[in-house]
């Protein structure tokens, strides 16, 4: 391939990637003057390739929105990143509900890859083994999940029908501000216009959702995975737990992250360091106990246990558990 031709693909696949490119930044990535990129312009649209040229201070060239380029062109490195990301995906549970759709992508694309490089990647993904399990977590509607981010984009309201952890169905209006994807699930957070809270919903319980007329302003304040995050550490459980731990912020939140527990965090004194160590108020809900004496024992700092009750007596049930459980050297067989 000569290398002015080489030099206009490279310039149709920059323009693949999206956005417009000024004349500048294209002669400067191609490594030619301002009028051999508009050459090599002039090439593309008489090989019917839709370039349009946009005028103003911010502009230069892009393709028409809306067109397709056959063939697919994909790099090495750019078909590895396509298929690890689909397997990666499936595992994680953040696909949609017509779970085919990601093994028939995977497939399409190793059709149209050159055979040396399908053959490369087949054996990395045979090759391939993964700590965890497949997530076997329920997923959204493709439609649904659509549907949400044209809400958020256009900041219009969006109605659905929602199905809580009890099955209770209930028609909601939403103000939504942004989609999360949170521990191999999907959710939508923003205001619902009918009790006026914040709120967060699964988007795998949500059915017939439709974006209305009218539009909101996105309130300032925490993005929306702070958002999820902060809902999760505050819901409703069975136990309200109040503790006081010594140690920094990242040590406390290595054991207790954001979507499990909320952290009292003074603004630092003068000339104090951040990562210095002193007691901290923590809260946290939980519909269970159990699982907070091995947590704490791992963090491995200094913890007042303001409430409740029950949960000291578990820890020191879990200690004389691991006290009784510490078997005795047999002498004889270290002799």
């Amino acid at each position: 391939m000569s290398r002015p031709t080489g030099r206009v693909l490279t310039l149709l696949e920059l323009l693949q990637s999206g956005g417009t490119r000024t004349v500048a930044e294209l002669a400067e990535r191609l490594g030619v003057e301002g009028r051999t990129v508009r050459r090599y312009v002039d090439q593309l649209i008489d090989l019917d390739v839709p370039v349009e040229s946009v005028r103003g201070r911010y502009g230069g060239y892009r393709l028409a929105p809306g067109y397709r380029l056959p063939p697919l062109m994909l790099s090495d490195d750019e078909a590895l990143a396509v298929l690890l990301g689909l397997v990666a995906g499936r595992r994680a549970g953040l696909t949609t509900t017509d779970r085919t759709a990601n093994e028939t992508a995977g497939a399409k694309i190793r059709r149209v890859l050159p055979r040396h490089i399908a053959r490369r990647l087949d054996a990395l993904l045979e090759a391939l083994a993964f700590t965890d399990r497949p997530g076997e977590l329920d997923t959204p509607d493709a439609g649904v999940l659509l549907t949400m981010a044209d809400a958020v984009r256009h900041h219009r309201p969006v109605s659905f029908r929602y199905a809580d952890r009890d099955g209770r169905r209930s028609e909601r209006t939403l103000h939504a501000y942004g989609i999360v994807a949170h521990a191999g699930r999907w959710y939508v957070t923003g205001k619902d216009a009918r009790s006026g809270e914040d709120r967060t919903f699964r988007l795998d319980r949500i059915v017939d959702a439709r974006t209305l007329t009218g539009s909101f302003e996105v309130p300032a304040g925490p993005g929306p995975a702070q958002r999820v995050l902060s809902g999760f550490a505050t819901a409703e459980y069975r136990h309200e737990v109040t503790l006081r731990i010594h140690g920094t912020v990242e040590q406390i939140r290595a054991r207790l992250p954001a979507g499990v527990a909320s952290l009292e965090e003074h603004e630092c004194a003068a000339g104090e360091d951040r990562a210095t160590e002193r007691w901290r108020r923590v809260e946290l809900r939980a519909e269970r106990l159990d699982w907070l004496p091995p947590v704490l024992a791992s963090l491995d700092r200094p913890f007042v246990i303001e409430r409740p009750d029950e949960l000291r007596d578990l820890i020191i049930a879990f200690a004389n558990r691991l006290m009784s459980n510490v078997a005795e050297p047999d002498l004889e067989q270290m002799s």
